[in-house]
């Protein structure tokens, strides 16, 4: 009830997107629980006891999806689900992989997702995972984040040109490993200028810096970032 009424009264007090934060996070929670090595050696050696462990989790997710959804479906636009299947070097696993053991599932809790409200599915999706990207579409994905252009395969060119009708980037707005914390405020403009001049045509994007702004960013390359957005409108 608590959840509920505050997402009532986030509704009532603007007009911008709500998002809630859901989860329902799957090779994730199984690295949490096998290791990071332990389950990917459990996906390729034991598939069977695999495809088990999954399920069950998804169930858990199903469930715990209907409950927050009956609390605060009537009041967000975007559901933000999550799993990093990428890496600085590309995806953690195969697309095979991922067909097999994931896109299903993902599939199954997205389309749920949508038919408990009016929302559309977000993933929180670290790394380099521009060849999951045509099965992550595929199983109703409608934005994803928080587009790591840094990492292997991730040029923000071949991403707007290969997938910008069929998907939000929700980020890549601006590299937070090498320019928003070493550049110059003139060099963090001119680069997410020539970002968003990337993302923008047609639509379908978002602005978000790539990744958290962490404590070593001076405060000036932040604000030269944020305005460049707010000129850029």
């Amino acid at each position: 009830q608590r959840l509920r009424e505050g997402a009532r009264q986030l509704r009532e007090s603007t007009d911008r997107a709500i998002i809630g934060l859901f989860g329902g996070n799957l090779l994730e929670i199984g690295q949490f629980l096998y290791r990071n090595d332990g389950f990917l050696m459990l996906l390729a050696a034991d598939p069977k006891r695999a495809h088990e462990f999954l399920d069950r989790l998804v169930a858990i997710h199903l469930r715990n999806l209907e409950q927050f959804l009956a609390a605060v479906g009537d009041y967000i636009d975007i559901i933000l689900f999550g799993d990093d299947l990428g890496m600085q070097s590309g995806p953690q696993i195969s697309p095979a992989m991922y067909r097999e053991f994931f896109k299903p599932r993902h599939a199954l809790m997205w389309r749920r997702a949508k038919e408990l409200a009016d929302v559309k599915v977000m993933l929180h999706c670290c790394g380099g995972v521009r060849e999951l990207l045509p099965e992550l579409i595929d199983a109703g994905l409608d934005a994803i984040n928080p587009v790591q252009i840094n990492c292997a395969g991730m040029d923000p060119v071949g991403l707007k040109r290969d997938f910008g009708d069929r998907v939000t980037f929700w980020g890549g707005g601006c590299d937070t490993r090498e320019v928003l914390p070493r550049a110059t405020p003139d060099q963090v403009r001119r680069h997410v200028r020539e970002l968003i001049g990337i993302w923008r045509p047609g639509g379908g994007f978002v602005f978000q810096q790539v990744h958290n702004v962490l404590a070593d960013v001076p405060a000036e390359n932040v604000v030269a970032m944020f305005e460049t957005v707010l000129e850029e409108r």
